[in-house]
Parts: C-alpha cells; sequence; structure tokens
C-alpha cells in the first residue's frame, strides 16, 4: 500500500513552504510555526490510516483484487473511528492557518496568504472527499471480499 505519488508531491511541497514560512521573521513566521506545532500530528495520523488505503483505488478501479488488500481495514476502519476526531483537528489547523494569513497579510507576505488558503482548502477537501473515500476503500473491500467468499463456499 503506497501513498498515491500525486498526494505525496502535494504534501511534499506543503512541507517545504510551510518550512520555508516558519523561517520568516514576525508574527508571520511565529504563526508559521504554530501551524508546524498543530499539522505535524495530524498529518502523522493521515499517513497512518488514510493514505494507505487510497493507495489502493487504482488497483480497485483496475478490479486487480488481491487478499493482503485486506491489511487495510483496520485503518479504514480506525479512520471511522477517529473522523469526528481528525475533523475536530482540521478546526484548529484551520484557526492557526487564519491565524498565519491575518499575520502574513498584515505583514505583506502574500504568498504565504496564498499557501494558507491552499492548505485550508485542502483540509475541506479531505473532509470532503478524501476521507470518505478512504473509508469507502475498507467497506468495499469487506464487501467484496465477503462476495467471493460467499460464491465460493
Amino acid at each position: 500500500m503506497r501513498v498515491p505519488a500525486s498526494m505525496q508531491h502535494a504534501h511534499d511541497e506543503l512541507h517545504t513552504d510551510l518550512d520555508a514560512a516558519t523561517h520568516l521573521p514576525g508574527r508571520t513566521g511565529e504563526a508559521a510555526r504554530q501551524v508546524v506545532r498543530v499539522l505535524q500530528p495530524h498529518f502523522i495520523r493521515e499517513q497512518e490510516y488514510v493514505t494507505p488505503a487510497l493507495g489502493l483505488l487504482q488497483q480497485l478501479v483496475a478490479d486487480k483484487l488481491s487478499p493482503t488488500m485486506l491489511d487495510v481495514l483496520p485503518l479504514t476502519d480506525r479512520l471511522k473511528t477517529e473522523f469526528p476526531r481528525m475533523r475536530e483537528e482540521h478546526r484548529t489547523i484551520v484557526g492557526a492557518l487564519q491565524n498565519l494569513a491575518d499575520a502574513a497579510r498584515a505583514e505583506e507576505q502574500q504568498d504565504v496568504v496564498r499557501f494558507a488558503e491552499r492548505v485550508m482548502l485542502q483540509a475541506q477537501m479531505e473532509e470532503e472527499i478524501l476521507y470518505p473515500a478512504a473509508i469507502l476503500v475498507g467497506e468495499y473491500l469487506r464487501l467484496r471480499f465477503k462476495a467471493e467468499d460467499e460464491h465460493n463456499r
């Protein structure tokens, strides 16, 4: 189960841009460091139990099923349970990003304002699309392998 390359690239770019913002002076740099503090634990959780399921999407669409895919079920079950927590963490992250955007606007750091807005949109996309898709990967696998098991009996 590999992280989709496009998703990995987007996350790498986000971290590069955020790291650059943390080195800025003033309120913008401090606000960026606060974003890092609230974003890092959340990002680790996403890597643990969101992205592995999303890495299976292309194989599932191609109908290339493998029993090893069932290894993702504990991860998608955990995401299903943790979904409210992940959404709450997004609220905290978006609040920190809004503070970053406000500080950057005041200090005329328009590239940082655009960065913060882009990450806020990313959080929304995760809640609306990526997390539900990851959960559905698990549900789909559960149903498909159950149906195949019943068919083979």
